[in-house]
């Protein structure tokens, strides 16, 4: 009985190490078409990887990475579509180092992700020095 307590006791203190980062979780894009699943890469747990995991128009759910430059992955459905990988933690709620992928224009971009103080993730894209921002919110 006493092992139990103990070893009950070290899990609940040891809880906090093993905490969500803040971007991880649902978010629904800054147009409000698609929400992205963010959380640690398959193959690199270090990392935030990010899938699309609901789309506004249930067409949509159907429809091909058609843009997509490399003929292999043109017939990748959209839905489950990776669409952000291989952030590497910065501080907590702040992840760099990653790119994202616009289905729409066929394009993979530098990204980085941060929680703002209000619960929003601020998502860049960057070619070179120059970075646009959307605005997501947790679904």
């Amino acid at each position: 009985m006493r092992a139990l307590v103990l070893a009950a006791g070290l899990a609940l203190a040891a809880a906090p190490a093993f905490a969500a980062d803040p971007v991880e979780g649902e978010w629904l894009t800054q147009a409000g078409t698609a929400k992205v699943r963010i959380g640690p890469c398959a193959t690199q747990p270090g990392r935030m990887c990010g899938n699309i995991s609901w789309l506004k128009n249930p067409a949509d759910a159907k429809a091909t990475d058609t843009n997509n430059p490399d003929a292999k992955l043109k017939a990748r459905p959209i839905m489950g579509l990776p669409m952000l990988h291989g952030f590497k933690p910065a501080a907590p709620g702040k992840w760099t180092g990653g790119k994202i992928y616009d289905p729409q224009a066929g394009k993979t971009y530098d990204s980085k992700l941060s929680v703002n103080p209000n619960g929003t993730l601020k998502v860049e894209g960057c070619i070179a020095v120059i970075c646009q921002a959307q605005t997501w919110r947790r679904s």
